[in-house]
């Protein structure tokens, strides 16, 4: 099967909106109820108590869908199937320095282990040009992510990149950086 990166536009938010609470699902498992997202009273993976339904939840995230040119919403498929997504943001929801922020990147489980994600995470690096930035969960429990982040970066930047632990905003984080700008193949 292809893997296929794609710009959703505002038609295609809602594939992503349905996908994103089996994302924040998948983070619980090795966040646990603390320090990743929170499952709040009404059963919704929020930090806020206001959230009370996925669709309270799907509004939250039009912000993908509202600023064309800084936030870039892409929707990973094989073939017809949507096989998840990646949150891409550039300045000024990024750090100093840096052009383009894995914000969020999600594959399905049942597309897991076979090559895809590296695909689609090669496919969205392309799409842009300059630093790159990206985390991951530091705790044992997300080896496998940490893993995969290793292999996919060092593999696409040559081995150029920056891996360390580091507190970001959001807590302690394995924090990966290259620069695609002057990339030459081997």
């Amino acid at each position: 099967m292809n893997v296929q990166i794609k710009l959703a536009d505002t038609n295609e938010a809602y594939i992503i909106k349905n996908l994103y609470p089996l994302y924040l699902h998948d983070l619980s498992g090795h966040y646990g109820l603390t320090g990743g997202p929170i499952l709040n009273r009404h059963g919704i993976f929020e930090d806020s108590q206001e959230i009370r339904t996925l669709t309270d939840q799907y509004e939250v995230q039009n912000v993908w869908w509202e600023k064309p040119g800084c936030l870039y919403p892409f929707l990973i498929k094989l073939g017809a199937v949507p096989a998840g997504f990646a949150f891409i943001a550039t300045p000024p929801y990024c750090a100093k320095g840096v052009n383009y922020f894995v914000n969020e990147f999600f594959i399905l489980q049942p597309f897991r282990g076979q090559g895809y994600a590296q695909q689609a995470a090669v496919q969205v690096f392309e799409s842009f040009k300059g630093n790159w930035e990206l985390y991951t969960n530091p705790l044992e429990k997300n080896i496998t992510g940490q893993k995969f982040w290793r292999k996919t970066v060092s593999g696409y930047a040559n081995g150029k990149y920056e891996e360390k632990l580091e507190t970001t905003v959001d807590g302690p984080k394995m924090v990966f950086r290259f620069n695609n700008g002057d990339r030459q193949e081997l």
